[in-house]
Order: C-alpha cells, then structure tokens, then sequence
C-alpha cells in the first residue's frame, strides 16, 4: 500500500517563560522588528495596557456599572502579536475577547465598555470603521472574514482579513465551511485560533481528538502552523509569514495559537467549578507579561521605575475611557428593536411596546 498523502504541522516558539531565546534559536536570524527597541516597546506597552484595561472592565461589572463582560487576561501576547503583524488595511474579524487587536488599530476604550455596558452603537468605531464588529454567535464571523477576502481578491486589492476563532468554535460547522470556500478560491485570509484550551467549561480533549487544531485546515487544502501564543514574538513572525503568502496569492491559512485564559470565560462564570488551581497556576507561570517584560528586561529597556510610571499612566488612560463612558447618554429601550426591519412584523412591534411598558417609557410608535 502506498501513500497518498502526509503533512506536517510545525510549532514556533523563540522565548521560554523566563523571556529568554530558547537555545535553538539563533537572534541574528529573527525578523527585523524583533531587533527594533521602539517596535519591541510599544507591543510591551499596550500589553500592559490591555491588562489593565481588562481589569477596569471587570471591576466594573462587578460594581453593577457594564454588561457581561469577557477578561483577556492572559491573550494579551496572542492579541497585540496579531494586531501588529496586520497592515492597517486589513479587515478583522473578531469574536468577542479580542481588546488587544482592537485597541492597537484604534477601537476606543468608551467603545468597548459602551458595547458591554449594551448599546450597539460601541461597534460604530470611529477609527477602524472597515473592521468588523464583535460576534458573539460561534464561528459566522470567519464566513464574514472569507467574505471580505473575496472581495479584495476580485478588487485585486493586496489587502488580507483575518478571523478570530477559540478552540470551540473549530468543532463548528460554519469553520469548516469558511476553510473550505477559502481553500478552493485561495483568498487571503487567515483563520487564528486562539486556543486557550477551554470553551467555556468544555476542555479541549472533550472537543476533538485531533493532534492539533491547526491540522484542521488540511482538509480544505490550507496549510497550518502552531505558534506558542504566549510569545509575543513568535506570534507576529508567525502571522506576518501567513499574511504575505495571503497578500502574495497563495492563499490562506491556519495558524493556531496555544495559550491560556488566566480568567473565567465571562464574569458570568465561575472557572473554579472546572479547572484546578494547580492548572491555572501553571498557566499563570508561562503567561505572556511576565516573559515580555523579562525579555525587555535581559535588553536593558525596561526596569521597575518605568513599569510604575507606565501602569500609573495606563490607570489616567483608562480613567479618562471610564469617564467617558459615564457621561455617554444611555440608548433607550427600544433600540434594540431599532434597525431590523424597514417594516417590522406585528410581533416584534408588541414585544417592544412590552418591554417599554416593564422599562416605564414611553411608547414610540401606535
């Protein structure tokens, strides 16, 4: 019997946990961000700007002032490394923990905690206005990504979009069929599973029993690549590479970044109830702030008077988005039934005179 076909899936890691090269690599071959202080500073920053940020987030929820709300902690490596690794062109399309991407191409603080505090109009970005909004739904939003690069590919425009994924969301149908379409027309897309090996409350080996989720792209004819999603440089390498070949006509493809959600899923769950502290600990140890910094640190660019000095100034950065956010007027009731039919259907005209009624409101319509 001979074989048909075989295919490898390569993994990608340059930092070790204590932000050091590991010993296989060689620093002179690295691209050339890599050796850029201001490059390597500015990703540094917005990490801990991000994780701050998060953490504002959630106390506010918990104090009654947003939404549910999804933490990041812990994807700030996987976030920032993309979001750096894309040209300004390009077209996300996120799912709904992705701040770090977010807030590096111009989505506003007061947007996002306008969005989780419940007014739509937080995905009207002022300055990202070609990416698309947050998708709580599973998996449409790589149809959304895949539809956007068939655009730019009858357009001829050298323009990539990249969709967001979590672990789960592969075992949906709607991934396989955005691959598959994608993988047939050679669009330039990429499809970036974060895999931070939970959905939610489902673990990763209860979700499939393949070796990796980045093999998942074979099928469709689309190469993949693992990249330690807890190393902020690898990460971008990783991406970079997969954009130029989109951006070169060759294609997409899939890159699947391990990492760990530090936090429960949303502040609506409770991660106690399913994973030990002995693996979250774990995960605390190898989590991407601390190698970053490390590795700032081993060059000489960072020391402790300026990571105080920077968290102070990420607390006035935040406190300003926050203020911003409370004096933003809230949309009534009837928003939500706004804009989805030119003519709407009697049904949904009574569920919205309903809920006017339990808000005390006034009705806007009959």
């Amino acid at each position: 019997m001979s074989t048909a076909a075989q295919f490898d899936i390569q993994y990608r890691q340059y930092l070790d946990p204590e932000g050091r090269f590991l010993p296989e690599v060689d620093p002179a071959t690295l691209p050339e961000f890599t050796r850029d202080p201001a490059e390597l500073l500015k990703m540094y920053r917005m990490m801990v700007l991000v994780r701050a940020f998060d953490t504002k987030a959630i106390n506010l929820q918990r104090t009654g002032k947003l939404g549910t709300y999804p933490p990041a902690a812990g994807h700030e490596a996987a976030q920032v490394g993309a979001a750096a690794a894309l040209h300004a062109e390009d077209v996300i399309a996120p799912v709904y923990r992705e701040i770090g991407t977010q807030m590096w191409r111009g989505v506003r603080m007061v947007e996002i905690l306008r969005y989780w505090g419940g007014d739509e109009a937080g995905n009207d970005f002022v300055n990202t206005r070609h990416d698309f909004p947050w998708c709580v739904p599973i998996a449409t939003q790589t149809l959304h990504a895949a539809g956007a690069a068939l655009a730019f590919k009858i357009r001829n425009q050298p323009r990539c979009a990249l969709a967001y994924i979590g672990d789960g969301g592969t075992s949906e149908g709607t991934f396989y069929e955005a691959m598959n379409v994608a993988g047939v027309l050679k669009l330039p897309v990429i499809f970036y599973v974060v895999n931070n090996r939970w959905a939610i409350s489902t673990p990763l080996c209860q979700q499939t029993a393949a070796q990796t989720l980045a093999q998942k792209g074979i099928a469709a004819g689309i190469p993949g690549i693992q990249v330690d999603g807890n190393d902020i440089l690898a990460v971008r390498h990783v991406l970079e590479q997969a954009l130029a070949r989109a951006r070169h006509g060759e294609g997409p493809t899939v890159v699947e970044a391990l990492t760990y959600r530090l936090s429960d899923h949303t502040t609506a769950d409770d991660a106690s109830r399913y994973r030990s502290a002995s693996e979250v600990e774990q995960g605390w140890a190898v989590e991407p702030m601390k190698r970053m910094r490390a590795f700032l640190q081993h060059l000489n660019l960072w020391d402790e008077a300026q990571e105080v000095a920077y968290r102070q100034e990420c607390n006035l950065l935040i406190e300003e988005g926050v203020n911003e956010y409370f004096a933003t007027t809230k949309p009534p009731v009837t928003a939500m039934f706004d804009h989805l039919y030119a003519n709407p259907p009697k049904r949904l005209l009574d569920q919205r005179d309903e809920a006017v009624q339990l808000s005390g409101a006034k009705s806007l319509h009959g």
